[in-house]
């Protein structure tokens, strides 16, 4: 009886074995030739005594292209000289589809490929076992940000991503045409995750896609990303949420270096395991780290990407990779930032990772009327948002929240130099395919 196995199931005890998958590589060695095949898992030798073999199927496998999909059929033999133990004589074989010559890129070989070479040619690149093992690791990341979340009693939501309005504003939204009205994509679902918090659906989160006309064309920028997005009633202060944020990613950070270890290896990686809490600085902090580091920046000033770095640097000698920055200016922050009373800061933070910053939040402004009052001193209408305000008017518990960008945390995670390792299809400034 033939058994189809692959490659982390079949075993020699299977006697006649299908295989099934591309041919990775084919080396011929005068009276014996080997042929590795690649499916999910990993790899397959088959292995091609010629003297022993049919001369037409002897010829068929060896003279076969690179990356053809095909499946083998034959005896599974026990064998030292392979990583599984085993190795698979071949009885007949089947091409389901030839590849073309040349390959638009190698799978295997080892030759710098150009980022947009790869991205071009996505279908080849993510062949490549390291590439793979990027995406199969962010697969986990997200099956264990659920459930940690699921722990906490959060529920899943799907909020809109054709809205009226943008809760950001600014230079960064999508405008569409929706019969004939002006619509944006959404850059996150933060005004009808605070309109949840109303209905007694006191803790929410949502995965998915969010949208920024980023016009910078960097390493760390795209118009398209899936984003993290949790808000929760009931908190007494900010810290409540920054609790729950460190929880969520030391679950997940434990998680995959535990489950993720075989990636981890193909990859040459280990995930560092932060101890919580993680430091908290104050804007001020750090605004007066980076002016003693030389950076001529002054209050209220954005830290921007190179004050983000020097920050990082001096947190890192001092062995930390994740650390919140707080309190930041309430005119930098938007208006459903509650105001810290007094004071020009607010309840606000960031967390960064390793000098870059991979999540926003703080506590939202429940009272009506003054949120009111936020709108108007940033130069909103309210008028324009009576869609979320009246969820606000007829009460509204405290609550605060984040958002998280999923692909800048899986690259963080693996010290990966560019966010579109993390993204299976990036779009940015100039990339609209594939």
């Amino acid at each position: 009886m033939t058994v189809i196995r692959d490659s982390s199931s079949i075993a020699v005890g299977d006697g006649t074995a299908t295989v099934r998958g591309w041919v990775q590589d084919i080396r011929n060695l005068g009276g014996i030739s080997f042929l590795v095949l690649r499916d999910r898992y990993g790899t397959i030798q088959v292995t091609m005594p010629k003297k022993k073999l049919d001369p037409a199927l002897f010829d068929g496998l060896t003279r076969l292209p690179r990356e053809s999909v095909i499946s083998v059929t034959g005896e599974v033999k026990e064998s030292n000289q392979t990583a599984l133990g085993l190795e698979l004589i071949p009885a007949s074989y089947k091409v389901y589809s030839e590849a073309a010559v040349p390959l638009p890129m190698g799978v295997i070989d080892k030759v710098n490929v150009e980022m947009d070479t790869r991205l071009n040619n996505r279908y080849m690149d993510l062949r490549r076992p390291e590439v793979k093992a990027v995406f199969e690791l962010r697969s986990m990341m997200i099956s264990l940000i659920q459930e940690a979340v699921a722990a906490e009693r959060f529920i899943n939501v799907n909020t809109p991503k054709i809205v009226a309005s943008g809760a950001e504003g600014g230079a960064t939204l999508f405008q569409v045409d929706y019969f004939g009205k002006p619509a944006y994509l959404a850059q996150s679902p933060q005004l009808y995750k605070q309109m949840l918090m109303s209905t007694g659906f006191d803790r929410v989160y949502e995965l998915g896609p969010a949208f920024r006309a980023e016009h910078s064309n960097t390493n760390r920028h795209v118009t398209e990303f899936i984003s993290f997005d949790g808000e929760m009633s009931w908190i007494e202060c900010q810290k409540d949420v920054t609790d729950m944020i460190q929880y969520i990613i030391d679950y997940v950070l434990r998680g995959l270096k535990e489950k993720g270890r075989k990636q981890l290896e193909v990859l040459g990686k280990e995930i560092n395991v932060p101890a919580l809490p993680y430091p908290s600085l104050t804007y001020s902090e750090c605004l007066k780290m980076v002016q003693d580091a030389g950076l001529g920046l002054k209050e209220g000033d954005d830290l921007g990407t190179e004050g983000e770095k020097i920050i990082g640097d001096i947190m890192g000698a001092k062995g930390y990779d994740l650390y919140f920055i707080i309190e930041y200016p309430e005119d930098a922050k938007p208006f459903y930032i509650m105001e810290k009373d007094g004071t020009s800061y607010s309840y606000s933070f960031d967390l960064d990772y390793r000098g870059q910053e991979i999540s926003s939040g703080g506590q939202r402004e429940h009272r009506y009327d003054r949120l009111m009052a936020r709108m108007e001193k940033k130069g909103l209408n309210p008028e324009d948002f009576d869609f979320y305000t009246g969820a606000f008017k007829y009460g509204m518990p405290p609550h605060g929240g984040w958002g998280i960008g999923v692909d800048r945390l899986i690259v963080k995670m693996l010290d990966l130099p560019n966010v579109r390792e993390g993204i299976l299809f990036p779009r940015d400034l100039s990339r609209l395919s594939p």
